[in-house]
C-alpha cells in the first residue's frame, strides 16, 4: 500500500495533470481540494482522462472538493484546468493497493 500527498499550483488558464495513471498498483481513494477562499469564486474543471475537458467536473464558487473511494474508482490520468482570474493551489491524496 502507498499513501501520496502533495500541492500543485495551476495557472490561470493551464491545465496540468494531477494524477498520473497507477502502473503497479491499483488506486482505492483519491481526492482533490482547491486551497482558496470559500467566499472566493473560483471555477475549474477536473477531468478524467480527457485533455480536452469535453466531459468535466467543475469546481465552481464554494464546491472547491472532490473524493472518490472504493474499487471500481478512475484508474486512468486526471486532469485540472483553471478557468478563474487567479492562479489555483490544489492539494491532492491517493491511496494505492
Amino acid at each position: 500500500m502507498a499513501q501520496t500527498l502533495w500541492s500543485k499550483m495551476v495557472y490561470v488558464g493551464c491545465k496540468v495533470i494531477l494524477f498520473e495513471k497507477p502502473q503497479a498498483l491499483r488506486r482505492i481513494f483519491f481526492s482533490i481540494t482547491a486551497l482558496v477562499d470559500p467566499a472566493d469564486w473560483c471555477k475549474s474543471w477536473i477531468s478524467f482522462g480527457d485533455p480536452t475537458f469535453t466531459s468535466h467536473y467543475t469546481f465552481n464558487g464554494p464546491v472547491q472538493h472532490f473524493e472518490a473511494k472504493g474499487e471500481g474508482i478512475f484508474q486512468g490520468i486526471i486532469w485540472a484546468q483553471n478557468l478563474s482570474a487567479a492562479d489555483l493551489p490544489f492539494t491532492m491524496t491517493e491511496i494505492l493497493i
